[in-house]
């Protein structure tokens, strides 16, 4: 019995341990250790709950999700034009769930799980990256005198350039127009747009 509480210790650190150093290669906030010690939790919590649960022997391991969930939480922040961390926050998740397996007895589906896992945090950032690349989201914020510039000319180039935009703010302080838009489109084109809107001397600020 010594012998396979060891072995599933182990296997959990191991695969915890794979997982972990991908998302340290990423400088990720939940990074090698953090990911070791999630799956050896997870088992631990498993085996333990197994041992002492009498006739409901997943009165405890059940709770590991609800605690995962709080420990995800944490890792979840907003940027400026996004949600950052939920990818993380999800590995967190399935990790923990592999732990479970492992604690459980479930070595192969444990093992299955987590090349899944490292399958899709290596490969799909390449896929993410081609399809952001022809499709990539940006917004754009000008800041121009009215009489010099208009929303007019600059959705004028954004059609000549073949981009997707959707008007998203509209201020306007004295003389000053300050505009938003979300723009849709090729990356190239979206370079292109962007060293126009630099040269453009009516233009008096141009943040993307």
């Amino acid at each position: 019995m010594n012998n396979e509480i060891f072995l599933r210790f182990l296997l959990a650190a191991v695969w915890g341990g794979l997982v972990g150093i991908e998302r340290e290669y990423r400088s990720k906030s939940a990074g090698f250790r953090t990911m070791i010690m999630i799956s050896i939790g997870s088992c631990f919590f498993t085996i333990i709950s197994s041992m002492l649960g009498g006739n409901n022997p997943d009165r405890i391991a059940a709770n590991i999700v609800t605690g995962i969930g709080f420990l995800g939480a944490g890792v979840i922040f907003r940027g400026e034009n996004k949600i950052n961390g939920i990818t993380t926050a999800a590995t967190i998740w399935t990790v923990s769930a592999v732990g479970m397996g492992i604690g459980g007895g479930y070595y192969f589906a444990a093992a299955c799980a987590s090349m899944f896992i490292l399958t899709i945090l290596v490969l799909l950032p390449y896929i993410e990256a081609e399809i952001d690349r022809h499709h990539k989201s940006v917004e754009y914020t000008l800041i121009f005198r009215n009489a010099a510039y208009s929303a007019e000319l600059f959705e004028l180039s954004l059609s000549r350039y073949g981009l997707k935009y959707k008007p998203s703010k509209k201020e306007k302080d004295g003389e000053l127009c300050i505009l938003s838009w979300i723009v849709q489109g090729d990356t190239k084109k979206h370079w292109l747009l962007i060293n126009e809107i630099i040269d453009d001397e009516r233009v008096n600020k141009f943040t993307y």
